[in-house]
């Protein structure tokens, strides 16, 4: 067994583990933190799959952003989870029953699951050889040549999205001076500027 098969089963074993652990962990701080390991251990698998930049994309915006964000959220937050825990037991039963339904339908998934012949040949098409073009030079071509229209439109879905959670939590509180920047760019010289004659030796 080679370096990349023993590389590999570290970091499956790692990220199964890690992943069932932040669903285990009863301190949420823990979890977060069970989250970014296993963030790291599939960017490791995905750097032995030769797609480096996928790895470094996971790495800094999930492990570096959303991660870490989770981690200040919780922390800050001070948020009683005793008290979040208590209705618990009502809603056991209508977990359980859907956390079955989901576990059904993957086994129904990975039970039918067949490759499709086409499949090596299609995917040999839209890859180039590794000696050739590196897997980020590859990648980028691909998504701002025959996929910039879908790029796009995500990149405007995730604005709309920001843009919604904006909206949806902004609260106005009275008695608060806002910034007004229409008045400010369209104010006049006559409105802010005072001319005073200072004779010499008054002072202003």
């Amino acid at each position: 067994m080679g370096l990349t098969a023993v590389a590999f089963y570290v970091f499956a074993t790692v990220a199964v583990v890690s992943g069932a652990l932040v669903t285990l962990a009863r301190n949420p701080v823990h979890s977060v933190l069970w989250l970014i390991l296993t963030f790291f251990s599939a960017a490791g698998l995905f750097v032995l799959l030769g797609a480096e930049f996928v790895a470094m994309l996971l790495i800094i915006v999930y492990v570096g952003a959303v991660a870490v964000l989770f981690l200040f959220v919780v922390m800050m937050l001070d948020v009683d989870f005793a008290e979040l825990k208590k209705g618990m037991a009502d809603y056991l039963p209508i977990g359980a029953l859907i956390g079955v339904v989901l576990l059904l339908e993957l086994s129904l998934v990975i039970g039918a699951w067949v490759i499709a012949p086409e499949a090596p040949i299609q995917r040999m098409a839209e890859t180039p050889a590794p000696e050739d073009v590196t897997n980020t030079v590859a990648l980028g071509r691909l998504i701002y040549t025959k996929y910039v229209f879908f790029f796009q439109l995500s990149g405007l879905v995730l604005f709309v999205a920001m843009v919604g959670a904006i909206v949806l939590t902004l609260r106005h509180r009275e008695g608060i001076k806002r910034q007004d920047a229409t008045a400010q760019i369209w104010r006049r010289r006559e409105e802010s500027v005072e001319l005073k004659d200072v004779k010499p030796g008054q002072g202003i």
